[in-house]
Formats: C-alpha cells, sequence, structure tokens
C-alpha cells in the first residue's frame, strides 16, 4: 500500500522527535562517561561532551585499587541481594494471599495496605522505631522497613487475580496442596511479573542510600551509594581513594565523582538487558483491571 504524503511527513516528525528524547535522556550519562575518561584541565574548562577529551584512566586505577570503595560495593551487593530476595517473598505471597475472594476481610485489609501508601509515622518515629529493635548499625534496618511496596503489591495481586480459578481447581481436585500449587502452577505462570518486580526492587535497593545514611553510623558498612553522596557531598577527600601525590589529587578531584558514577550504575546496566523483555509485559499484565 502507498504510503500518503501526510504519513510520510508524520514518520519523518516523530523520528526526529524520538531521536530528540534519545538524545535529552542519554546526554547525562554519557556527559558522565566521558568526563570520567577526561582529563582535568579540559572538564574545568567545559570541553567535554560526549567525547573524552585529554583521555586518562589513572583515576580508574586509583578507584579500584581503592579498598573503602570496593567495601562499600561488597556491602551494596549484599544489601540488595538480601533486600530484594526478601521484597520478592513478602510482596509475592501478600498479593496472591489478597487476590483469593474467598479471604475472609479481603477488602479491609487491602483498604489497610493502601492507607499506609498515604499515611506513615514519619521519619523519627521510624527512626525511634528501629532503634527500639536494635536494629541500627544491623542489615536489617536497610532491608526490612521498605520491603514490601504496596504499589507493587498491587500490580501482583492485578495479575494473580487475572488467572482462571480453574487451574487451581483442576490442582486442587489432583491433590495438590495450597502451597504446593503456588508453588508448582502459580509462580512458574507468573515470570513476567516476577521479573519486573525483580528489577524493581533491584534497582530500588541499588539506589537506596537514604536508610543507610540515617541507620548507619560505621563507614565500614556504607552501600556504595553513600560512598558516592559523601563524594558528591564533599565529605570524602581524593586522599580516601589512595591518592599518594599533589598530582594525583589534582587528577583525581576531576574524575573521582565521575568514575565513582560509572562502575556505579554498571552492575544495573549488566542486569537490565535480561530482565527488560520482561518488563513491559509484566507491567501490562498486572496493572489490567477485571
Amino acid at each position: 500500500m502507498k504510503e500518503s504524503v501526510q504519513y510520510k511527513v508524520f514518520r519523518v516528525i516523530n523520528v526526529i522527535i524520538l531521536l530528540l528524547v534519545v538524545y535529552i535522556t542519554l546526554f547525562p550519562f554519557l556527559n558522565v562517561v566521558a568526563q570520567s575518561f577526561s582529563g582535568q584541565a579540559e572538564i574545568n574548562a567545559g570541553k567535554v561532551n560526549l567525547i573524552p577529551k585529554g583521555f586518562n584512566v589513572e583515576t580508574y586505577k586509583t578507584i579500584l585499587h581503592d579498598t573503602t570503595f570496593w567495601t562499600s560495593y561488597k556491602n551494596t551487593i549484599i544489601y540488595t541481594v538480601v533486600g530484594t530476595v526478601i521484597s520478592m517473598v513478602m510482596t509475592t505471597m501478600f498479593a496472591y494471599v489478597l487476590s483469593k475472594k474467598r479471604l475472609m476481610g479481603r477488602k479491609f485489609f487491602t483498604s489497610f495496605a493502601v492507607f499506609t501508601m498515604f499515611f506513615h509515622g514519619g521519619l523519627i518515629p521510624n527512626y525511634i522505631l528501629i532503634k527500639q529493635l536494635g536494629w541500627t548499625n544491623s542489615i536489617w534496618a536497610i532491608v526490612i522497613p521498605g520491603a514490601i511496596s504496596i504499589f507493587n503489591m498491587l500490580i501482583m495481586k492485578s495479575f494473580f487475580e487475572g488467572m482462571p480459578e480453574e487451574l487451581e481447581e483442576a490442582a486442587s481436585i489432583d491433590g495438590s496442596s495450597t502451597y504446593g500449587t503456588f508453588l508448582k502452577i502459580i509462580l512458574p505462570l507468573s515470570k513476567p511479573i516476577l521479573a519486573t518486580m525483580f528489577l524493581f526492587y533491584a534497582v530500588g535497593s541499588w539506589n537506596s542510600w537514604f536508610g543507610a545514611f540515617l541507620y548507619l553510623d560505621k563507614s565500614e558498612m556504607y552501600p556504595v551509594t553513600l560512598y558516592l553522596r559523601n563524594l558528591l557531598a564533599g565529605a570524602t577527600t581524593g586522599q580516601s581513594a589512595g591518592a599518594t601525590s599533589a598530582d594525583d589529587l589534582t587528577q583525581i578531584a576531576a574524575n573521582i565523582k565521575a568514575v565513582t558514577m560509572v562502575l556505579t550504575v554498571l552492575p544495573i546496566l549488566c542486569v537490565y538487558p535480561f530482565v527488560q523483555k520482561y518488563f513491559v509485559s509484566g507491567i501490562m499484565l498486572g496493572s489490567v483491571k477485571q
């Protein structure tokens, strides 16, 4: 079928707008990457845009030999893995239970969960609670308070509600228990929504720093995001990155923030391509209300 002139014009304008959106979206990250490979003089002169100027990798070498950075990196990985597992288990079970129409008090529990989306205790009561529980300076202060996102739980609940009840009835007739049906039938059919929730929780845990800022006093327990926050706030100098000379300090001062940002976001960029194929289908299936 021959395309009309108006449709061709529309396609050209559409491509131009999308390219502009892609450029605006990617420019900040590409600029940081370019700065991480550029020299201090070029950065200070404002010559670095998308292509590195005065190419150097000395700051990368310095950061990669910094034990503080790697300790923070290890802490972030532990917090992300433990936090994501806890969040996935609690959110999945909560959503599955609330999706059952035969659950007594289902509307009350759902309304109570939604209520917490808009009203909560506040910062000081939360801090006092964590302290009274003895969780300060422990991993539990990081992974437990935000374990269940009600928004994510509601998406999963809608997904489970969309599954045919005949599946569970057939499994029950074959002698499967409630837990067996959930583990062997429901979860294998829920890969899109599980992958989407995994991505949400993993990225959220990886980027989180405020909880560690509030509840952790020991620097050896800081996640890498708090390490980066201290760099951006000027609380950490180049000496903490292992600089040994004035020239090193000068060079690091211009690049260290950009290098740390690149190294921090790199794992998420590596994981995202493997789960992004489930992202759209998981969100769409879970957001449909029947």
